[in-house]
């Protein structure tokens, strides 16, 4: 066991006015299996390349480990995969090679294959595997899911959950619950470690905003309360004080240090309740600082008006003559939410571009209600470039709108002026989703929706489903989202 030290890390990119980190300060034990939560653009990335050294940065950084990044580039794509695992870790022996692989459920014949021959999942699979066969490494593993089906992110976590002496981001709530030991989050206002899975840092963060809320409206109420007793205090003594040189009725006067005396008494009052409207005042500004803001999000679906969207019936469909899903046959009716499940290369996405209108060649039946209204989000946001504003003019959405969802979606103002092309792998999703959240529909088609998502945009998203009941047909390889919004589940195979 050893420690990385992480001591008044400060760090922004060249250009920016705005600090990721600032004065960040806290210890990262070697053994732990630590997931790494936040959301979209507070860092992550950002922090496993300072841990490389890919930045110059403020502060220190000491360990008396080497850290290793995934995903690393392959520079030879059509080498065997066992000589690139070879070149990876070059200590280790085929038989060690073939151990690791079982474990992920990868066939050894995989390692006499070019590797650019391989899926996207073989792929993490291999190059996670060589990383672990290293040894002595402490590994930076950058959300290795999403490429991931739903049965290849269930094979990961157990393997992962086997090791140890890593930092994984990823967004998959159920992936982080089976393999991780200790979840480290970067707030608003700062970082925090807390020992457990996801679940219990979940409920612990909610336990925390809830009592943080609840402290913060009733100290509101003692602020006012003492700002108005101050007040009358403060006057009652001016009051007494303005007695002293006043004759009294009977001709008499009036007692002067008697008066004096209750005088100072009130201000003495006074100004203690003063002091303790500051000390509310003040506690109260500590509160709130990491509490996320979650509006909720809205939805325009259209009515259909009949009680069929589309159907397939024993659809195949083919690329050159080789079948990628067979005999496919469903129906989508108005409140239906159909979740397309099958693993990576199974046809799903050729499906819902066929729904699209895309020119896939298939057999079978596919019929599509007439003048049917679609609203899609592709799987891949890479293409997305330029301004959000010239955006929304192209997709012809109101502006006002699409900027008002991406708020919601923890977008900050500065983030309008930028390039969609520097935007991160999880806001370009998000454009894409707010774009779809920004048109009226009769069925809304996503494809992988949550790739690169943060947890509490996916906790949006499903409030949202929950509470306008779109019609949909989606692929997503989140188990937690699938089981909360799905109506049906179409198995390709």
């Amino acid at each position: 066991m050893s420690l990385i030290n992480i001591e008044n890390l400060t760090f922004a990119y060249d250009g920016s006015y705005d600090n990721i980190f600032e004065n960040v300060s806290f210890q990262i034990d070697t053994d732990w299996r630590l997931g790494f939560c936040g959301r979209n653009g507070r860092g992550k990335t950002t922090f496993l390349k300072l841990l490389m050294g890919a930045f110059e940065y403020s502060g220190t950084i000491s360990s008396g480990v080497q850290f290793d990044y995934f995903p690393y580039p392959v520079e030879d794509a059509s080498l065997n995969t066992l000589e690139i695992l070879e070149s990876v870790a070059p200590e280790v022996q085929t038989w060690q090679i073939q151990k690791e692989l079982a474990k992920l459920a990868v066939d050894e014949d995989v390692l006499y294959c070019p590797f650019e021959t391989l899926s996207n999942g073989e792929r993490t699979k291999i190059l996670l595997a060589g990383l672990f066969l290293r040894g002595h490494h402490f590994l930076l593993i950058d959300e290795p899911t999403n490429h991931l089906d739903m049965a290849a992110r269930e094979i990961v976590a157990r393997y992962l959950k086997s090791k140890s002496g890593f930092i994984l981001v990823s967004h998959d709530r159920a992936f982080l619950d089976e393999c991780v030991d200790h979840v480290l989050s970067i707030n608003r206002e700062n970082i925090e470690i807390q020992q457990g899975d996801f679940s219990s840092w979940w409920h612990q963060k909610q336990r925390q905003d809830a009592f943080e809320q609840a402290k913060n409206l009733k100290l509101g109420r003692e602020i006012d309360r003492l700002k108005a007793s101050a007040a009358r205090t403060a006057h009652w003594s001016d009051k007494v004080e303005k007695s002293k040189n006043s004759p009294l009725k009977s001709g008499l006067s009036a007692d002067k240090g008697y008066i004096g005396h209750q005088s100072a008494k009130m201000m003495k009052k006074s100004k203690s309740t003063e002091k303790r409207r500051n000390n509310a005042v003040e506690e109260k500004s500590a509160l709130l600082q990491n509490i996320d803001s979650a509006d909720s999000l809205k939805i325009h679906p259209l009515k259909y008006h009949s009680g069929r969207l589309l159907s397939f019936d024993r659809v195949s469909i083919f690329y050159g003559e080789k079948a990628v899903c067979q005999d496919v046959s469903f129906t989508l009716n108005p409140g239906d939410r159909l979740a397309l499940s099958g693993g990576n290369g199974s046809g799903k996405s050729s499906l819902l571009k066929l729904i699209c209108g895309g020119d896939i060649a298939f057999t079978g039946d596919v019929s599509i209600g007439s003048r049917l209204i679609i609203s899609y989000v592709p799987q891949d946001a890479s293409f997305l470039l330029g301004d959000l504003r010239d955006y929304a003019e192209s997709a012809r959405i109101d502006e006002a709108l699409f900027k008002a969802i991406l708020r919601k979606f923890d977008f900050s103002r500065e983030q309008f002026e930028k390039d969609m092309a520097d935007f991160s792998a999880g806001q370009k999703k998000k454009v894409l989703l707010a774009r779809s959240l920004c048109e009226s529909a009769h069925v809304y088609i996503w494809d992988e929706p949550l790739n690169y998502i943060d947890v509490l945009s996916r906790i949006q998203i499903e409030a949202l489903i929950t509470a306008y009941q779109p019609t949909m047909i989606f692929v997503e390889h989140d188990r937690t989202f699938r089981d909360n919004i799905a109506t049906d589940v179409v198995n390709l195979g």
